[in-house]
């Protein structure tokens, strides 16, 4: 199925699941919501691991079995169930449709922080608060313990944070004499200098993708989403979104990015590996990924900031996410449990480092061991000392809408004219922003402009 299809699929779903929850909505006490016998307190979480008893986890991340043996090794009186259900959008298709079935969720479910305020919102996702989770905050970075609250409630703890920074083939800068550019003017002025001496080679490929531009937007200082309830506040026309547009037409209309290469596509990834996209803008998750799917990289890549726009250190947030337990669960204190095992106690912690993945607690991205570990596939760089500094410049005050999930899934149907036709990207925003305020208004929301 394609990925349109599959985006299809998830709005869909997600958008019955809004319209029946808008009703229901309070203004924030999310405790007074829970099912009964659903609250508790640390003492009921010590217990129910202490007693034992079975769960289901659903999970896609390369880390999600490993994690699950050793806390089973850890606590072998609790049976784990680990399923894949699907990457990100599918396993929310299933998600949902379980949820509203009323029966078939998992007790505990990975769930990006994007996708977080669309399930919180639908009260699906029990509140982590009573359980006293809510002390755990000072061992987090900033931006993704904000993630994962909602409404004044805790609906998950987060396992990795995506904080951008500019992963850059240093071969082909090498080779043309480019300086690595500290500013989104020099960025700009690379791409014409490579693309001046080599018309086969781009400085980066952005086809159209909603989750990228809004970390572009967010890293500029924009604010274009503001969510109070179910008041809802879009402005893709501010400060920010100007500030990125003005940078990024330049690339587009002049065709500096590479025009028609999709991203996380085959030759997207050959692309990568043969040197003729030289620049990815991604979250720090991305070094994992190039090591497994661009092996023809090792050597050439290495990390650098983030480029602003004043020159001072500033980036957002790209990806990442948590785990949540879904109030469907049955043993809900055992599923909290396993969410703290996970991402806050140690063994979890370590098991995820171990599979690639950049974490999201402080203590972590601050150790020594962690911040001069040195990657072979950046030419020995200890490249999270450049990761984990990006991870306490992240601009602070942003907020996903509601309906997050949909609202990308029509973003290249609004804004992706713009890249085809090397037009405005401003106009593209602007369409959007008509699309995203009618569909919320459609679902229950009060959207404003």
């Amino acid at each position: 199925m394609s990925t349109t299809s599959r985006r299809a699929r998830v709005a869909v779903a997600m958008a019955a699941a809004l319209t029946t929850a808008l009703t229901a909505c309070s203004s924030g006490d999310t405790a007074a919501n829970q099912p009964a016998g659903m609250t508790g307190t640390a003492d009921a979480v010590d217990a129910a691991l202490k007693a034992g008893g079975e769960i289901t986890y659903w999970s896609w991340t390369p880390s999600a079995q490993a994690q699950v043996d050793a806390f089973m090794k850890e606590y072998p009186q609790v049976k784990v169930n680990y399923v894949n259900a699907g990457t990100n959008k599918d396993q929310y298709t299933k998600l949902q449709n379980a949820i509203k079935a009323g029966s078939g969720a998992p007790d505990v479910a990975q769930v990006e922080y994007q996708a977080l305020p669309q399930f919180a919102m639908t009260d699906s996702l029990l509140d982590l608060g009573q359980f006293g989770f809510n002390e755990y905050e000072k061992d987090y970075t900033a931006s993704t313990w904000n993630s994962v609250k909602v409404g004044g409630g805790l609906f998950g703890l987060p396992q990795d944070s995506g904080p951008m920074a500019m992963f850059y083939n240093k071969e082909v800068f090498d080779q043309y004499q480019i300086q690595v550019p500290k500013t989104w003017d020099e960025y700009v002025a690379a791409a014409e200098k490579l693309n001046a001496a080599d018309p086969t080679k781009f400085i980066t490929a952005d086809s159209g993708d909603a989750g990228f531009a809004t970390s572009m937007i967010w890293q500029a200082g924009g604010k274009p989403f503001t969510v109070d309830g179910t008041n809802v506040k879009v402005n893709l026309q501010d400060e920010g979104a100007k500030k990125w547009t003005e940078t990024w037409n330049k690339l587009v209309s002049k065709k500096l990015t590479a025009p028609t290469i999709t991203g996380w596509s085959d030759e997207w990834y050959r692309g990568l590996g043969n040197g003729s996209i030289v620049t990815m803008i991604n979250g720090a998750w991305m070094p994992g990924i190039l090591e497994a799917s661009v092996p023809d990289g090792k050597g050439k890549w290495a990390v650098a900031p983030m480029p602003t726009y004043d020159g001072k250190p500033a980036t957002a947030e790209n990806g990442g996410g948590g785990q949540s337990v879904i109030k469907q669960s049955a043993n809900p204190a055992l599923a909290a449990g396993f969410v703290r095992w996970l991402n806050h106690e140690q063994g979890g912690i370590d098991k995820f480092i171990e599979f690639g993945g950049f974490p999201a607690t402080t203590k972590e991205l601050e150790s020594d061991a962690f911040l001069n570990a040195e990657s072979a596939y950046f030419g020995g760089q200890k490249i999270n000392q450049v990761l984990s500094q990006a991870g306490k410049d992240v601009v602070k005050g942003w907020e996903y809408l509601p309906f997050q999930l949909y609202a990308n899934s029509i973003f290249n149907d609004n804004a992706g004219s713009a890249y085809a036709n090397a037009s405005d990207l401003n106009a593209g925003l602007a369409s959007w922003q008509k699309a995203i305020t009618e569909y919320g208004n459609q679902q229950g929301f009060t959207v404003t402009n």
